[in-house]
């Protein structure tokens, strides 16, 4: 059995190491710790929830033992990442007294990071945003930072982050080491690693698109209007901490306010909430002050507590990753979890994209969902298309008798706005638009004899 000390870790990090209580390294620390301790470019896969940060936290910081005047950045694409990063820097440094840290996220006031940047840090984690506004501010000097962590860098890319990364990297030396770590490795990326890396070492734990093994999967197919009575009937069945997962910001702030109205101790978290809130509402459900934590999917990456035992997808995710990185927050560390998806019947293309990810290779039918997407023309019945269109029901209700279609094809419809219609030539002589009688009995005036008289 592998353990650090095979490793070639230096011994004040071990020592940190022990006092943390890690014993063994996980499958990508036992492969990716030697190599970047030999300085090599690294672009690494792992299912989420295996250690991918103390697998790229380690060597940074052994390399800064050796390098006092080197530093290093790690970017992360959301805030709560980012954080959670540095907590598991923090344990990883002690005896390390020369090296501060920066936090660098949208969110907090700007003073606080430029009270860390003014202590001269030597790790900075950060979300490329800000990083960027720093850098614009010239509040912060990449010149020594010569180990770079790109981590969640599919994610990064999904939100967009690409052109700021890049805006980044010049102004960091060309001389670097450069480590890139994900839980997915699109084709993007292996372009990106070819772009920044040099002749990168590929790690690749286990499937990608294979949840952890310790979750347990449950499939519920609701319709719309029944989602709520059968979120309430899971939350009353299952104890221990829960996450429920809703696809907006909106979403989640309503049904954590209906959950509340209904005694149960929940709270939710989503983009709308400033820093200080977020770090609020995490705290809490670290500590266990309330118990179901209703989140969009900032919250999918990067939530690392270990009591969570359920997570419910309450709405599912508009990306198919997203859904292994939502049902990875259970089952961390070893531990086992149930991950539950409600299906309602406008979400087939969705599950489908689901099904496809998670069983790449099964040609069996795909699970029904008795999914019927209205006007999916082109599609066929495979996805519940739109019903074609009938000549015999153009006029509606079922199919005419012959005397009504022989009829239909020489005069066309009956309106069906007014019951009777007045012979042509009588609306002919008929005024538009007829004025009210005057006080004195006289008759009013249409709006055509108006014009004429006006013109006269």
């Amino acid at each position: 059995m592998t353990t650090f000390e095979d490793l070639g870790i230096p011994a004040p990090i071990l020592a940190a190491i022990k006092k943390v209580g890690f014993t063994t390294p996980t499958p990508i620390q036992a492969q990716a710790i030697p190599l970047a301790l030999q300085g090599r470019d690294v672009l690494g896969s792992a299912q989420t929830g295996t250690g991918k940060t103390a697998a790229f936290g380690i060597p940074m910081i052994a390399r800064l033992i050796a390098e006092p005047r080197s530093t290093g950045i790690i970017m992360t694409p959301t805030r709560e990442l980012a954080a959670q990063v540095l907590s598991t820097l923090h344990p990883l440094l002690a005896g390390q007294h020369g090296i501060r840290t920066a936090l660098l996220i949208g969110g907090e006031p700007m003073p606080r990071q430029y009270q860390q940047l003014r202590q001269n840090p030597r790790i900075i984690v950060g979300t490329p945003g800000r990083i960027n506004d720093h850098l614009e501010r010239r509040s912060l000097n990449l010149a020594n930072a010569h180990f770079l962590v790109l981590d969640e860098t599919d994610r990064m890319l999904d939100m967009g982050f690409g052109i700021q990364i890049d805006r980044i990297l010049q102004y960091m030396p060309k001389q670097r080491q450069t480590l890139l770590f994900s839980a997915t490795i699109p084709p993007e990326i292996e372009k990106l690693a070819q772009k920044y890396q040099n002749k990168p070492e590929r790690i690749s734990i286990g499937a990608m698109n294979v949840p952890i093994a310790n979750v347990t999967q449950e499939l519920l197919r609701v319709s719309e209007g029944d989602k709520y009575p059968q979120l309430l009937a899971q939350l009353q069945a299952r104890g221990g901490s829960i996450i429920v997962f809703v696809k907006t910001k909106h979403g989640a702030k309503r049904l954590a306010e209906k959950l509340s109205r209904e005694n149960l101790k929940a709270d939710t978290i989503h983009g709308n909430l400033n820093q200080n809130k977020r770090d609020r509402v995490i705290q809490g459900f670290r500590a266990k002050r309330f118990r179901i934590l209703v989140a969009t999917d900032v919250a999918a990456r990067g939530l690392d507590i270990p009591h969570i035992e359920h997570v419910i997808n309450y709405d599912l995710p508009q990306c198919a990753e997203d859904y292994i990185h939502r049902i990875g927050r259970t089952a961390r560390a070893g531990a086992t979890g149930t991950a539950v998806a409600f299906i309602t019947p406008s979400d087939g293309r969705l599950w489908h994209a689901i099904h496809k990810l998670l069983n790449p290779g099964d040609k069996s039918p795909m699970p029904r969902t008795n999914d019927r997407p209205q006007n999916r023309r082109g599609r066929g019945s495979q996805f519940g298309g739109a019903r074609p269109f009938s000549r015999e029901r153009k006029f509606g209700g079922e199919r005419a008798a012959p005397a009504e279609q022989e009829r239909r094809r020489f005069e066309g419809p009956r309106s069906k706005s007014r019951k009777f219609d007045p012979p042509r030539a009588e609306r002919a002589n008929t005024p538009r638009y007829q004025s009210k009688p005057r006080p004195d009995g006289s008759p009013g005036f249409s709006r055509q004899d108006q014009r004429r008289r006006h013109k006269a």
